[in-house]
C-alpha cells in the first residue's frame, strides 16, 4: 500500500506527453481515482473556510512539467534542489513548507524527470572538480510518492553512474524497499527527519511513527546507504532533555553498534507569515509561537523569522552535541541552527 493515495489527480496536459504522466494516468484511472486535465493553470480548488481549502489540497496531486530553468539553491544542506516533487500529504502542523507552499500545498510531480537530471549534470559539470551535492527534499518529501512516481529511484543510480556528483534527501516516510536493491554506489545520503514522541504525537499527522521510521533507516544503512538524521524542529519545552535523550537511546537501540552515522540539528523557527497559515490551518494547534519569548532574525532570503533567544540555544546545543558524542562516538554534525 503506498504512502500516499490521492483523492483528485491534476493533470497538466502538457505531462501526458511524457512517459511517466501517461503511465500515472493510466495507473489512477484503473484505481478510479479522479482526474482533472488543465492547460497552463492549476485549477483552484473552492471550499468555504481556509482549513477547509488547505486540507483537501493536501489530498490532491498534480502532475507538472518542469520548465527547465535554473536550480534554486540549498544552503547548508546541499548546493542545489533537485525539483522532482514539491509539497507532502502530511500533517504536519510546524511546517515550514506551511510558508512555501500557503493555501494550496498540493503534492506537485514533475513528469519530465530525464530533463531535470540532465540540468544536473551540467551544473556537475560546471563546478568540476569540485563536487556537487543535491538535495531532493527541499520542499517535498519524495518518498511520500515514489511508489508512484520511481523518481528518487531514477535519480539514485542516475547520481551513482555521474563522476563529481552526491544526492541526498530527507524524508518521515517509510517506502524505501524499492530502493534498498538498486546501485547506489555510497553517493547518495538518506536522512530520516525525527523527533522526540511527545511531539510527534502532538503535531505530525499523517505521517509514520519513530519507531517506523527508525526501521526504514536500518533497512537503508543495511542496504549500504550512508544514513543519517535530521532532528527537527528541535523545541525547548518544560522536560525536553527527558525526551530528547530517550530519542536518541531509541535511534542508537535500533541501529547496528558500528553503522556510520551523521545528525542535523535544527530548532524551531517560524515566520509571520507562518504562523498565520499555521493558525488558519490548525486552528486549535499548540505550536509554541509567542514572539515575545524568542528573538528576531533575518534568514537566508531576507525573511525575517523568530527563533530561540541565545541562552536556550545554547542549553540545546551543548545537549545535543554531549549526547550524541556520547551515544555514537565519532558521529558527524553537519549543523546546529
Amino acid at each position: 500500500m503506498p504512502s500516499f493515495i490521492p483523492e483528485l489527480v491534476l493533470v497538466r496536459k502538457t505531462a501526458l506527453e511524457y512517459p511517466l504522466g501517461s503511465e500515472l494516468k493510466e495507473r489512477f484511472e484503473a484505481r478510479g481515482i479522479k482526474l482533472i486535465l488543465y492547460e497552463d493553470r492549476i485549477p483552484a480548488l473552492h471550499r468555504q473556510t481556509f482549513r477547509e481549502g488547505y486540507l483537501a489540497a493536501k489530498r490532491v496531486m498534480v502532475l507538472s512539467v518542469w520548465r527547465q530553468g535554473e536550480f534554486q539553491t540549498c544552503k547548508p544542506s546541499a548546493h542545489y534542489q533537485l525539483p522532482l516533487v514539491s509539497g507532502c500529504p502530511g500533517l504536519c502542523e510546524y511546517c515550514y513548507l506551511n510558508t512555501n507552499l500557503g493555501r494550496r500545498p498540493y503534492v506537485k510531480v514533475n513528469v519530465n524527470v530525464k530533463d531535470v537530471l540532465g540540468r544536473a549534470e551540467e551544473y556537475v559539470r560546471r563546478r568540476k572538480p569540485e563536487a556537487t551535492i543535491f538535495e531532493g527534499a527541499a520542499t517535498s518529501d519524495p518518498v511520500a510518492v515514489e511508489h508512484w512516481t520511481g523518481s528518487l529511484r531514477n535519480a539514485v543510480e542516475f547520481f551513482a553512474a555521474l563522476d563529481g556528483a552526491k544526492f541526498r534527501f530527507v524524508t518521515k516516510f517509510t517506502d524505501v524497499d524499492g530502493l534498498t536493491a538498486i546501485e547506489h554506489g555510497g553517493k547518495t545520503e538518506i536522512r530520516f527527519s525525527i523527533n522526540c514522541t511527545s511531539i510527534i504525537d502532538e503535531y505530525e499527522t499523517g505521517v509514520p511513527r519513530l519507531k517506523s521510521r527508525l526501521t526504514a533507516a536500518r533497512k537503508c544503512a543495511g542496504a549500504g546507504y550512508p544514513v543519517g538524521f535530521l532532528i527537527a524542529p528541535i523545541f525547548a519545552f518544560e522536560g525536553w532533555r527527558e525526551k530528547y535523550g530517550q530519542m536518541l537511546r531509541l535511534v542508537r537501540e535500533y541501529l547496528p553498534e558500528k553503522t556510520p552515522v551523521f545528525f542535523e540539528l535544527i530548532t524551531h523557527r517560524f515566520t509571520t507569515r507562518s504562523k498565520k497559515i499555521i493558525r488558519q490551518a490548525y486552528p486549535d494547534s499548540s505550536v509554541p509561537m509567542e514572539e515575545t519569548e524568542r528573538s528576531f532574525k533575518y534568514g537566508q532570503f531576507g525573511c525575517g523569522k523568530y527563533v530561540y533567544p541565545g541562552v536556550v540555544l545554547k542549553e540545546l546545543k551543548e545537549f545535543f552535541l554531549n549526547e550524541i558524542e556520547r551515544l555514537f562516538p565519532g558521529a558527524k554534525i553537519l549543523y546546529f541552527v
